[in-house]
């Protein structure tokens, strides 16, 4: 319309010309301090770590990852100094199958026409060295847990058909019958009285990346076990586990000695014999000190290990190192001291033996 007065232009607010929605006020949410720094941390770690996809394209990897087995799979992880980890057996067979190459600007792992087997945790990280001297860099590390499902192969196969699980009061025990496919439903049974064992989710939990977990194992569980997997087909059941309750207090080894005969005759046969009864998964190590050893005496030694039952379900390992001295002589005259040794530490005993 001519002659009315035009209408004066104020400067606009920043973020006017938005869109905003209609009757409906949005407070902007900010992450607390602790759940933005988690985020950030979950977002490092994970980014390190990519797939390699069809025509060059690239997969940030998430917790977990299915995969038909018999694809071939690369991963890559950013960095110049990457170290790798991924399911032991794959190094214990050493397995042409799987290469792992450095790169300027990343690591490249690639495992070929994978198996059931394969199942399991794949992560890197970068190293930072100094000299001779490197540390894991906690900010730059990427993990996921790859399911290769094959319907054939429910459980991930292991190499034996037995294994002995250790149930221990004071830690957590895992029957470590994993699934290759994550939906499969798996239970527990025992082989005598035969029955399922009842997963209550709190004393006992099922993990798909572990097995069954039992928190707070007793000598009520020992027994033969066997686990049963379902999933689109005929059930399936895996290897046997013998759980085998454990109570002996840790420690450096709880070590005693012995002797045929304290004193000996010329020409007699002597033997000394060091016992150590302890956890039936920890090693012991024996070193022995004879009189003759500084003049090259020939001894004999030798060392064994067997499980006994001591009481009702209590199982211990004992571990013995036996001298032999075949035809005793002067030289044999003395202290026969034996040193046992475990990650706990060291305990050394020691005997004498005379001449007749």
């Amino acid at each position: 319309v001519i002659g009315q007065p035009a209408k004066s232009k104020r400067p606009k607010e920043p973020g006017e010309n938005k869109i905003k929605p209609v009757n409906k006020k949005v407070k902007p949410k900010t992450p607390k301090m602790k759940e933005r720094e988690s985020m950030d941390s979950s977002l490092k770690s994970q980014s390190i770590l990519t797939q390699m996809m069809d025509k060059g394209h690239f997969q940030k990897l998430a917790a977990t990852l299915s995969l038909a087995a018999g694809e071939t799979i690369e991963l890559r992880c950013k960095g110049n100094n990457v170290t790798w980890s991924y399911p032991p057996y794959l190094d214990t067979f050493k397995d042409s199958r799987l290469s792992i190459k450095q790169l300027d600007r990343y690591s490249q792992l690639i495992l070929a026409n994978s198996t059931a087997a394969d199942t399991g945790e794949y992560s890197c990280w970068l190293q930072l060295c100094n000299g001779n001297k490197c540390r894991k860099d906690e900010t730059k590390t990427g993990s996921t847990y790859i399911f290769f499902t094959d319907k054939e192969e429910l459980f991930v196969p292991t190499p034996s058909y037995f294994e002995i699980v250790y149930l221990n009061p004071d830690k957590p025990a895992v029957i470590p019958c994993r699934v290759t496919t994550p939906s499969a439903k798996v239970t527990l049974h025992r082989e005598f009285p035969a029955g399922e064992i009842e997963t209550d989710g709190t004393d006992i939990i099922y993990d798909a990346k572990k097995g069954f977990v039992f928190q707070h194992p007793t000598s009520d569980h020992k027994g033969i076990v066997y686990c049963k997997a379902e999933s689109q087909g005929a059930p399936q059941i895996s290897i046997k586990y013998h759980l085998l309750y454990v109570e002996v207090p840790k420690g450096p080894p709880s070590t005693t000695i012995a002797v045929s005969s304290s004193r000996a005759g010329l020409s007699d046969r002597v033997h000394v014999v060091c016992t150590v009864l302890g956890e039936p998964d920890v090693d012991v190590n024996f070193k022995w000190q004879y009189p003759g050893q500084e003049s090259g005496r020939p001894v004999i030694i030798q060392n064994f290990w067997r499980l006994i039952n001591r009481g009702i379900g209590h199982t211990t390992r004992i571990s013995k190192s036996v001298l032999l001295v075949e035809d005793f002589e002067d030289i044999d005259v003395g202290n026969y001291v034996c040193t046992a040794e475990n990650l706990q530490g060291e305990t050394t005993v020691a005997t004498k033996v005379e001449l007749k």
